[in-house]
């Protein structure tokens, strides 16, 4: 049977794969696992759940909240509030555990369930086995007085976060302009807010959610109408934010893309200029472009590479004691002001780095030269055996060295599909898609079924 939790929760379509009776049954065994080895003498364990813009992540949350209520917890509905709010929450506050829900940057008709614990760092792959582990198991119910109070505490919330946000920057933003793309999600409101108490002139779209537009032909995923408003309104730059916030792509002057690696290349030369770039050390996952390697080689500042997910990204953050680390996608975490991708923080940074500098965001992106890239999905192979097959190996290594320093090869089976990726970085598009071509077909006569 599939693993229930992917690299970031529990997702799916919902009423269908994700259920009220799944996040009611979740609620009450993560309720179980993460309070387990706490000291709740005197009081009840405590929740805290937040959600984004999503009609069914109504029904969702009042089921989590129901099933964490079952298990003897408290549980405080903070309504629509970024994922990067929610673990600010669960680190700042009396709360024991944090819970989203969320689908990130997915359409609309899915949704998803995600974990923070005490601290409000989300959950090692072990503690959520534990939890899905836990859905099958007979448990003995509190009764009386003994079970969990559920209240909602929205304005608080929303308050606490914002205050954070503006505080972490430590730069007045007064007299520059920012587009904002709000994805009709849940930084609508809050981000507007927190870059103008930031100083910020801000022009906003696509921030009037209506439980059904969220992700639609907008934000991080669509930001062509953000690149036309930047341009538009003579803006300095514009920020495109997911549908819960935790991941932010930018637009310069001119309307150019600034993806996560450049955001990432930028945000470490500035950390490693102030001092706050621990052991002058970004850490990236294996999806990053060669090109932000290059660079930071170039900077003095060391590369760690992780698998892909921004918690993968943590653990590695963590088990080093770094303070910067991301994503090609824009989930970047600086671990000085938050425990999870903030894609509002990120905005906010990238403010402050552009006012401090007085260079334009197209410039100070240019750190990073991105080598074109081709990704090549092969479909109908037996992923399994892509780590073991030795032609395979061998054609990857050849390809390897006729790249040299300049190209990188990536073959990765997907985590939830029967494919093998495979992906190429080059010194020009025609060399990438010639080898990135000749080892998929490689892939499928090795692997095929």
């Amino acid at each position: 049977m599939a693993r229930l939790f992917g690299t970031d929760g529990v997702r799916g379509l919902a009423n269908r794969d994700v259920t009220a009776e799944l996040a009611l049954d979740l609620g009450a065994s993560a309720a179980r696992v993460l309070t387990s080895s706490g000291d709740f003498t005197g009081r009840r364990p405590r929740a805290v759940i937040g959600r984004d813009t999503r009609i069914s992540g109504e029904f969702l949350s009042s089921a989590i909240a129901a099933g964490l209520a079952s298990a003897g917890v408290d549980v405080t509905q903070v309504g629509v509030l970024p994922t990067p709010g929610v673990a600010h929450l669960t680190a700042s506050t009396d709360v024991d555990l944090g819970v989203v829900i969320s689908a990130s940057h997915n359409a609309m008709p899915d949704n998803g369930i995600k974990f923070f614990a005490h601290g409000g760092f989300k959950l090692e792959d072990a503690i959520e086995d534990q939890i899905e582990a836990g859905l099958q198991a007979a448990w003995e119910r509190p009764v009386g007085a003994d079970v969990g109070r559920i209240s909602d505490d929205v304005a608080l919330a929303d308050r606490s976060y914002i205050d954070h946000l503006v505080r972490a920057v430590g730069q007045p933003l007064r007299g520059l302009r920012i587009a904002v793309d709000c994805a009709n999600g849940a930084a609508s409101d809050i981000a507007p807010l927190a870059l103008r108490e930031a100083g910020a002139d801000v022009v906003v779209i696509n921030a009037s959610p209506d439980g059904r537009n969220i992700n639609d032909a907008c934000g991080s995923t669509h930001p062509e109408q953000l690149q036309a408003v930047t341009v538009a309104s003579e803006a300095a730059f514009g920020v495109a934010y997911d549908g819960d916030a935790d991941r932010c792509l930018a637009v310069d002057h001119t309307g150019t893309l600034v993806d996560g690696d450049q955001i990432m290349g930028l945000l470490a030369t500035a950390m490693r200029e102030s001092g706050d770039l621990a052991n002058d050390t970004l850490v990236v996952t294996v999806m990053s472009n060669l090109g932000l390697l290059l660079a930071m080689r170039d900077a003095g500042i060391r590369t760690v590479q992780t698998a892909v997910g921004d918690r993968y990204v943590l653990e590695a953050m963590r088990a080093g004691g770094h303070t910067l680390g991301g994503e090609q996608s824009g989930h970047i975490i600086n671990s000085r002001h938050a425990t999870t991708g903030d894609g509002i923080l990120t905005s906010l940074m990238l403010a402050a780095r552009v006012v401090e500098t007085g260079r334009t965001l197209a410039d100070l992106a240019s750190i990073v030269t991105r080598l074109p890239q081709v990704l090549v999905n092969v479909k109908g192979v037996d992923k399994a055996r892509a780590a073991d097959d030795e032609a395979l190996a061998a054609a990857v290594r050849r390809a390897e060295e006729s790249l040299g320093d300049t190209g990188r090869v990536l073959l990765r089976p997907s985590g939830t599909e029967q494919l093998v990726r495979v992906m190429v970085e080059a010194a020009t598009m025609d060399e990438a898609e010639v080898v990135a071509h000749g080892l998929a077909d490689v892939v499928e006569e090795r692997l095929a079924l």
